[in-house]
């Protein structure tokens, strides 16, 4: 007898339960092993279970799993040192997730704006198809109505403009505006790229105007897109940088990031959080970005791309199904003709595991440790699964 799920009806989950994970694979309650190219929706960087993560919280988790903030965290001292090196930024405030990061972002522009500058501002401009959580204050920068359906009245001070549009750039800067809100690559949007020259204006935009620039690195951070922020790529420094997912290699962690002078928008008493930078968390984080530099996972991570590209050019070149590719890294967006959780499904028949981004887009995220004969087999699946949704299209 089956018993009755006591969870809140928020996901559409598979039929699969996984009981361990290594690597590349996970392995479900019957012992059969998955190729996992979700890697946790892009949290799993390192693959599941990395030793070297491993051995480092399993030492902490004999030591201390708490401490309130109040007091000094030598583990959380580090671990802002290594991101503010690896970054170009100045401080660190820890939390747990990335909705929390850009919750604590948002919060951090308006009181720069309203105690430093003394200017009364308050706006965050953010841009359609964009995902920054699920928050009241994230899921209403978020450019998708899906995600605020049922959540109104929404938080005042907020705006949205269309992606990649430089004519709507025009109206980015009102009397209130005192940040914007980027995705360089929309992961959950459809994994759809910023234009440089788009970004480019808006850069300019933002100086000009004073405007706190928030990227939101959340899926894009640690790596996932061939350097270690997105930004990297766009010759970009931001004020501000939210970061989660990868940063601990599955241990529930978030992170903003601040140039010195952004950072002055909080003080004692004006941001928080429990269990935000604890032992265990920033321990995973430290370990997980000494592995990523040890072990030269980015040099991995870039050769794998180029031969995962490669490999998926030629796919979509013989199926007309696929009607783009696009991304950046190990941040894969396929874009098909019609359903594409249709072919999440034919592939997990396979024994291999990916998301969608959007009805029409699949997406791909290996672990940035990933190796050539797991892209075949990745590749083996799709073309598999995509023969039999070929056959199963009317003609």
């Amino acid at each position: 007898m089956v018993r009755e799920s006591k969870l809140m009806n928020t996901y559409q989950r598979a039929p699969l339960s996984f009981v361990q994970g290594k690597g590349s694979y996970l392995i479900d309650e019957k012992g059969q092993s998955y190729l996992d190219f979700t890697s946790g929706i892009a949290t799993c960087n390192l693959g599941h279970v990395p030793d070297s993560v491993k051995a480092a919280v399993q030492q902490q988790l004999n030591q201390l799993w708490h401490c309130t903030n109040l007091f000094q965290i030598p583990a959380q001292e580090e671990l802002a040192h290594l991101l503010t090196k690896v970054s170009g930024l100045d401080q660190v405030f820890f939390c747990n997730s990335g909705a929390e990061a850009n919750e604590g972002a948002i919060k951090l522009a308006r009181r720069y704006a309203q105690i430093v500058k003394q200017n009364g501002k308050y706006e965050v401009v953010s841009f359609t198809q964009s995902f920054h959580g699920r928050t009241l204050a994230t899921l209403t920068a978020t450019g998708q109505g899906k995600i605020q359906e049922g959540f109104s009245p929404l938080p005042q001070g907020f705006r949205t403009l269309p992606y990649n549009d430089l004519a709507a750039l025009d109206e980015l800067v009102s009397t209130h505006t005192c940040g914007v809100l980027l995705e360089l690559v929309q992961g959950e949007g459809g994994v759809r790229v910023a234009d440089p020259t788009w970004v480019k204006k808006l850069v300019s935009l933002c100086r000009q105007h004073e405007l706190l620039l928030i990227i939101d690195e959340v899926q894009t951070g640690m790596g996932r897109t061939g350097t270690f922020y997105a930004y990297e790529q766009y010759g970009l420094k931001p004020d501000i940088v939210t970061a989660a997912k990868g940063l601990g290699s599955g241990f529930p962690i978030g992170a903003i990031l601040a140039t010195t002078e952004a950072a002055k928008g909080f003080e004692p008493g004006s941001h928080g959080s429990t269990f935000g930078g604890n032992p265990l968390a920033t321990t995973a984080g430290i370990a997980t970005l000494k592995a990523l530099e040890a072990h030269q996972v980015l040099t991995n991570a870039k050769a794998q791309s180029q031969y995962l590209w490669k490999q998926l050019q030629e796919l979509r070149a013989r199926f007309p199904l696929i009607t783009d590719l696009r991304g950046r890294g190990l941040l894969i967006g396929l874009e098909i003709q019609g359903d594409a959780t249709q072919i999440v499904e034919l592939a997990r028949l396979e024994r291999v595991l990916i998301l969608t981004a959007g009805p029409g887009v699949l997406r791909i995220l290996p672990p940035l440790t990933t190796k050539c004969p797991e892209v075949d087999h990745l590749i083996n699946a799709l073309e598999k699964s995509l023969q039999k949704l070929a056959r199963e299209e009317p003609h």
